[in-house]
């Protein structure tokens, strides 16, 4: 336990940091939006192939992780599927407010694991979380569009609209490379090798700042089921599930460890902003993303403790 808190502790003071550096003015919301885009097109994207890239694959249970993440993704989404009606019925859960729910139990904060992964098991686990992300983003993309595309009062995109956002994704774009290169036999010139190093370790810092930066605490004044819903079924059951597939694939030790951080971080914030556009109840994506970030400083210590 005191290993998770340690490794967790510098995540969650950073993301404090950057909720108070947001609170005082200091960068505006411009300026936020830009650092944002920095970490999301081209630090991210560059730890991301820099860990692809050299990885040897051979050497992890990549396909038993990439089962055992995406038999849960499966179980949750078909589990939320079945409740639908009923919490409609018996709660008034709109079926748009449902698309907020979806997307909180099923998206996952990369940023986040990657912070996490790499303070608890180094460059092996920043290399198992990349293993996760190129299994996981594809598919849960697809099914969060999917699913606002059938509930949401916004207009549905075309497949090809669909398929652009997947293939323009830059986290997609950097895994794909990094894989093509694994593969390839090919070493990177020192000069560039040296060159992503210090991207990635500028990637992490910034990219948490902004989850801090991006939290709103006064949108949780009015609580209500369906925040509770998509606040709590991802942290309370999505660990439970994805112990039982990895137990049942044989993973175990580091590898298991980065199945429940996969299965236990808090909701991606750009859930929100996938919300917005289709039409989605962006206000409710919001809360869920906020109080599932407040409440990841407990949630993850107590699923690393119970499940690794």
């Amino acid at each position: 336990m005191s290993a998770t808190v340690a490794a967790l502790l510098p995540v969650i003071l950073v993301i404090a940091s950057g909720y108070l550096i947001a609170k005082t003015g200091l960068i505006t919301d411009e300026q936020w939006r830009g650092v944002e885009r920095l970490a999301y097109l081209v630090l991210f994207p560059a730890v991301l192939f820099q860990t692809i890239s050299q990885a040897d694959f051979t050497s992890f249970p990549t396909f038993d992780m990439g089962g055992a993440l995406l038999a849960t993704i499966a179980v949750m989404a078909t589990l939320l599927f079945i409740m639908r009606p009923i919490l409609e019925r018996s709660l008034g859960i709109a079926a748009v407010r449902f698309t907020s729910i979806f997307q909180g139990t099923l998206r996952w904060n990369a940023m986040i694991a990657l912070a996490i992964a790499n303070n608890f098991a180094g460059e092996t686990g920043l290399a198992l979380l990349a293993v996760a992300m190129v299994f996981l983003i594809p598919v849960v993309n697809i099914m969060s569009i999917v699913v606002l595309s059938r509930f949401a009062s916004g207009s549905a995109p075309s497949s090809a609209k669909i398929f652009k956002d997947l293939y323009t994704n830059p986290f997609i774009l950097s895994i794909g490379a990094g894989v093509v290169f694994n593969f390839s036999g090919l070493s990177l010139p020192l000069v560039f090798s040296d060159t992503l190093e210090i991207f990635a370790r500028a990637a992490l810092p910034i990219g948490i700042i902004c989850v801090g930066a991006g939290l709103d605490l006064g949108s949780l004044r009015k609580p209500g089921p369906a925040l509770a819903l998509g606040t709590f079924l991802r942290p309370v059951f999505m660990p439970l599930v994805a112990f039982g597939f990895a137990t049942l694939f044989g993973i175990d030790g580091t590898a298991l460890a980065v199945v429940i951080i996969a299965s236990s971080v808090p909701c991606a914030s750009n859930s929100y902003l996938l919300a917005r556009q289709m039409g989605g109840d962006a206000k409710l994506m919001a809360e869920i993303v906020t109080l599932q970030t407040l409440s990841a400083t407990v949630t993850i210590p107590l699923a690393l403790l119970v499940f690794t």
